[in-house]
This record gives C-alpha cells, sequence and structure tokens, in this order.
C-alpha cells in the first residue's frame, strides 16, 4: 500500500473508538505501527520519513496534541535508536517485521502501565483518609478501585476512605462521562464519593487529606498539563499545605517547556472578550447587523463556557510527586528520565 492510501487520522480513532480504555499517546503510537506494517517502504530513510509524515497529520488533527506528541515522539525515537544499531542491516522487510513485532510489544506493555501505577499508589492511602481528584483519569480511577479493593496495615480489612470528586455541573463532555464512571465504581465498593462544583475545592480543602490528578502530558521541568482546574486545585492544596500527586503513565512524558499559560502552543478560547457586537477577536463581526436578534440564552452559553478539552498548566513547585510505573518520582527527575530516553 502507498503511504498516501492510508489513513492514519481514521486508524487512530478507529482505535480509540475500539478500545475506549487506550490513552492518546499508545493509541497513536498503534496507528503507526499500523501505517508502517501496510506501507511498501523499503529502507531506513522511507520508514523515517513517512512515520514523520503521519505524525504530522495526526497532529493536525487533533485540537490539543500534547498528549498525543508523547506518543509518536517516543516511537519516533525508538525507531531512530533501533535503525541505527548494526544489526538493522540486511533484508528490510525482516528488519520492519522486526520493528513492528517490538512496537506492538511497546504497547501491549504501556497498557500494563496503568495496574503497576496503581499498586504504587494505592500505598499513598490509609484508613480514614479524604481524597480529592478532579476528571475523567482513569489511571487515577484505577489507582483509588485498587486501594478500595486492598486491605489495610492491620490486615483486618480492606482501606477505608473517603474521596471527594470534583465535577463540573454543566458539562456533558466525554471526561465527565469517565468521571461518573469513576464514581460509580467507588461506590459499588462502598467507598463514600462526594461530588462538588470546582467553585467549592477552596472549602473542602480543610477536610482534604490528599489530592490525586491525571496528566494529559508531564513536561520537561517536572510541571503537567492537565484538564482545566487542575492548577487551582493545585495552588489551594499548596496554600493549605495539602501534597499533590500527579498518577501518570511515563509515555506521557513530553519534550515541552513552557513560561505561562499561553505557551503550550495550542489554541484554546478560555478568555474571551466580547462585546454587544460579538467576540472582540472575531474578525468576521460586520457591524451591528443582527445584533438585537441575538438569542441572549446563547450570547451567555458563549460568554461562560470553556472548550469542554481545555488544559492548564500546572507548574512543578505544586506537585508533591509523580506516581508512574516505574515508582515514584519527584518533579525535579523528570528531565533525567527525557534524558534517558532521548539521549
Amino acid at each position: 500500500m502507498a503511504a498516501s492510501d492510508f489513513d492514519v487520522v481514521a486508524t487512530y480513532h478507529n482505535l480509540i473508538a475500539e478500545d475506549p480504555e487506550l490513552t492518546m499517546p499508545v493509541a497513536a503510537i498503534e496507528a503507526l505501527i499500523v501505517g508502517i506494517s501496510t506501507t511498501s517502504a523499503s529502507t531506513v530513510s522511507e520508514t523515517l520519513d513517512l512515520v514523520s509524515k503521519l505524525t504530522a497529520q495526526l497532529k493536525r488533527s487533533i485540537s490539543n496534541p500534547i498528549s498525543l506528541s508523547a506518543g509518536t515522539d517516543l516511537f519516533q525515537q525508538y525507531l531512530i535508536a533501533n535503525l541505527q544499531r548494526p544489526s538493522a542491516r540486511g533484508d528490510f522487510d525482516q528488519i520492519r517485521s522486526h520493528l513492528v513485532q517490538n512496537g506492538r510489544l511497546f504497547v501491549e506493555r504501556a497498557k500494563a502501565a496503568r495496574e503497576m501505577i496503581a499498586s504504587f499508589g494505592k500505598g499513598f492511602i490509609r484508613d480514614g483518609n479524604t481524597v480529592l481528584t478532579n476528571g475523567g483519569s482513569r489511571v487515577v480511577g484505577s489507582l483509588l478501585r485498587s486501594a478500595a479493593e486492598s486491605t489495610n496495615g492491620s490486615g483486618r480489612g480492606s482501606i477505608r476512605f473517603r474521596v471527594i470528586y470534583v465535577v463540573s455541573p454543566s458539562s456533558e463532555s466525554a471526561e465527565e462521562s469517565e468521571s461518573e464512571a469513576n464514581i460509580k465504581a467507588l461506590r459499588e465498593r462502598d467507598i463514600p464519593v462526594a461530588t462538588i462544583p470546582p467553585t467549592a475545592v477552596a472549602y473542602c480543602m480543610d477536610q482534604v487529606t490528599q489530592c490525586f490528578v491525571g496528566a494529559e502530558g508531564v513536561l520537561e521541568d517536572g510541571g503537567v498539563v492537565s484538564r482545566l482546574g487542575t492548577l487551582q486545585l493545585a495552588t489551594l492544596a499548596k496554600a493549605a499545605g495539602k501534597p499533590v500527586y500527579v498518577v501518570s503513565e511515563s509515555h506521557k512524558f513530553v519534550r515541552l517547556y513552557p513560561l505561562n499559560q499561553q505557551d503550550l502552543g495550542i489554541e484554546q478560547n478560555i478568555v474571551d472578550f466580547r462585546t454587544a457586537k460579538g467576540s472582540v477577536g472575531d474578525q468576521k463581526v460586520d457591524g451591528d447587523e443582527g445584533v438585537a436578534d441575538m438569542d441572549e440564552k446563547e450570547n451567555r452559553k458563549a460568554v461562560n463556557s470553556a472548550p469542554e478539552d481545555a488544559v492548564d498548566y500546572t507548574p512543578p513547585h505544586l506537585i508533591s510527586g509523580i506516581i508512574t510505573e516505574s515508582g515514584v518520582l519527584l518533579p525535579s527527575a523528570v528531565s533525567e528520565e527525557l534524558i534517558k530516553i532521548w539521549f
């Protein structure tokens, strides 16, 4: 199959649809593996060029490619490292088959990371703790379920703890559906769960023992990109002296070093200045035409709503630790882990 005939974007979305448990980086890696195995690249340079083009197509198709980029960049580095070995000579069909086989093994290990993280992270929860979390992170959900099913230190029963879940009341996003699934699973295990709106985080903080949050990307400086509101949660927790633990697979480590919230390299329409004529940033507003007929309800919705997949950047000084499948890292150790991968 020619490279132009392979639709990497459709393959990526099909993989996500077939297995909702897949993370974006792993789905992206799987899509690239399918691309390598089904195209007619016959040299190392053609293969690397193909992966580079497919990666660019994937990134352009996603409004927030930070998490996806972690996977595609990691896979590209894996390819370069393997293709530069002395053994990567001879029949290229055999080399490509070996790459695809090892790539699929890497994907299986990445999928298994969630359970390994849960086994590390459950030790942070003790009897009587009250945990604060937000969003629909599957790895955080796995950690909390694992803690709920674990025996306590005395061996006389399961760990008894409570969870405060931050849920946006007006949102109907897929992330909120996942948070509902996590809440239901915890309650079925007799773990008391309270849901609160984001505006009640400060009010509840004095009841909290520790906070667990997921991540779309763990950055070079040890900070994280996660769902909008994580920065606020971490800032309030820091002020109250409560630890914040980021729960993330290592394949979400990404080479990105933002200086502020606007330096993430993605478009987010969160701060949208408007007048009676419409959005100040909208170059297509034509005078006062249509203003009198503007639906006031829709206008209020446009003013108050943020994109469902909006994210913010939480700097490393607000983070107590990062729980990965390799163990618990301090934020300062992330750059060292990235160096091991890339150099």
